[in-house]
């Protein structure tokens, strides 16, 4: 075998690899003689069937496996040789290959960057945080409460208002024929809450007990049931009773329903979900900072087959997340885009891309890595998004590398960040809950132009006001709350 660098080129290798005819007989030969102790071939006992029946039996198989076995090990042994770092998957390119005359094929290789870091022991950072006060804490109590309202009736003969309840019996039809599940009885409807089809609450606003109404509703196109998509319905419809909404208490009985066992219990919990959401957005200011200053401190070439990958992933991401294709689905992603957001999304693209190399550096050098027990709590806190599927998501993991790989990922960079903050210089401030949330906010957007980078950035959750109950019997409360699926970087 001969191996020959023919190339070299900013982070590009090229090599050229010939191996003789005679030196891939002997791999096939090897190969046959193994197929031999276990092959049953009429005639001859295991073991005992000459190579040359062998050859003409299982010859043209075996090859095929020879070749790709042997450009693996030559091409593995060409990186090794030459002390090369692959940034990807070499791009293998067979020359020329004939029968008895032997195999030869290039090997493209991009290696990584030499990165000389910057001392991240002098690296300075603000981390700005804020505490849940009284008034936030009652607001998450208030809606905590509010999710467990009652009503009572009313007895005074009046019009309901938004936010009341009627309790009805109602019976539809379409062009006079009644169709299964549009008829109930003793049914309580909250007006508002958009339970009911179309704007059929809307037009029980203002009726009293002993009302009949006419309610007539047009079904949305895309409804479940064919025979109503789209179609125009009446209802005919009773108002029994007239309920107002009871305010529960916010006391130790609402603790309790809760899964608390009192009052000061639920508070303690919401107030730690509180500060919890306020420490994850102090984070997100605070690794923002950091990645902007890695971002300037650090310069050198990028792969362009990593940068080529990144931004075919950004731009694959962007044509899913507005729903223009299906997964799994080829799709030209440039073929709307002007030069300007071409241009865009590859500076987001290299940065992202620059900044992961910078993080694994700083976790090489400093012996960092993803334990096997934080990996499978990825691995069970995934498989809990998915109720009732666990054992296919454990099965999942398990049986897909670059799934796991996907998941082992951000622990990595999570822990490469925490490293260095913690051996950074880092002024705390406490700032009111308004200004880390708008911190929080400005640490969202784009480094670069902002009209490309949102449209290539994952979308994120609004805000959040809301509280239930777990069966871990922890609360979850927050006044606002940001998330992201896929840090910007």
């Amino acid at each position: 075998m001969q191996i020959k660098q023919i190339k070299e080129k900013d982070l590009e290798r090229q090599f050229s690899v010939t191996m003789t005819a005679e030196e891939i007989d002997e791999k096939v030969n090897d190969r046959l003689k193994e197929i031999g102790t276990t092959a049953n071939i009429a005639g001859f006992r295991p073991g005992k069937a000459p190579l040359s029946i062998l050859k003409s039996k299982y010859g043209q198989a075996v090859m095929g496996e020879v070749l790709e076995r042997a450009v693996n090990d030559s091409s593995m042994k060409a990186i090794n040789e030459n002390k090369i770092k692959p940034a990807m998957q070499p791009k293998i390119e067979v020359t020329s290959f004939e029968d008895g005359k032997g195999l030869e094929y290039t090997m493209t290789v991009e290696i990584l960057p030499e990165i000389s870091l910057t001392d991240i022991k002098k690296i300075k950072l603000d981390r700005n945080s804020a505490e849940p006060d009284k008034k936030t804490i009652d607001e998450s109590l208030g809606r905590i409460a509010a999710n467990d309202k009652t009503f009572e009736e009313v007895k005074e003969k009046r019009a309901a208002k938004k936010g009341e309840a009627l309790v009805i019996d109602f019976d539809g039809s379409v062009d006079g024929k009644a169709l299964p599940g549009m008829k109930g009885e003793d049914y309580t409807l909250e007006l508002g809450s958009n339970s009911f089809v179309d704007t059929f609450e809307e037009q029980l606003i203002g009726s009293k007990a002993g009302d009949k109404k006419t309610v007539t509703v047009t079904f949305p196109e895309n409804y479940g049931n064919k025979e109503l998509s789209g179609r125009e319905a009446v209802f005919e419809v009773n108002v029994k009773t007239l309920k107002k909404v009871v305010a529960p208490k916010i006391n130790d009985d609402l603790a309790k329903k809760m899964g608390f066992d009192d009052l000061k219990a639920l508070t303690e919990a919401v107030t730690t979900q509180i500060k919890s959401d306020y420490d994850r957005m102090s984070r997100l200011h605070v690794k923002r900072q950091l990645l902007d200053i890695l971002d300037q401190e650090h310069s050198f070439d990028i792969p362009k087959g990593m940068l080529d990958a990144e931004y075919e992933n950004i731009l694959h991401q962007l044509a899913h997340q507005n729903g223009e294709h299906e997964h799994g689905e080829h799709c030209d992603h440039e073929k709307d885009l002007s030069e300007s957001e071409k241009k865009d999304y590859r500076n987001i693209a290299e940065r992202r891309v620059k900044l992961g190399l910078v993080l694994a550096e700083v976790g090489r050098q400093n012996k960092i890595e993803v334990t096997q027990t934080e990996l499978q709590q990825a691995v069970i806190a995934e498989a809990r998004n998915y109720p009732g599927q666990e054992k296919n998501v454990f099965e999942y993991y398990q049986n897909t590398p670059q799934a796991l790989e996907s998941l082992k990922a951000p622990l990595y960079e999570e822990k490469t960040v925490d490293f260095i903050l913690e051996i950074c210089s880092v002024t705390e401030t406490k700032v009111s809950f308004e200004e880390l949330l708008k911190l929080a906010e400005d640490a969202e957007k784009p480094s670069t132009d902002k009209k490309a980078k949102k449209k290539a950035e994952p979308k994120k959750s609004k805000p959040a006001t809301t509280a239930k109950k777990t069966s871990a019997k922890k609360a979850t409360s927050s006044k606002k709350e940001t998330t992201s699926k896929k840090t910007d970087k």
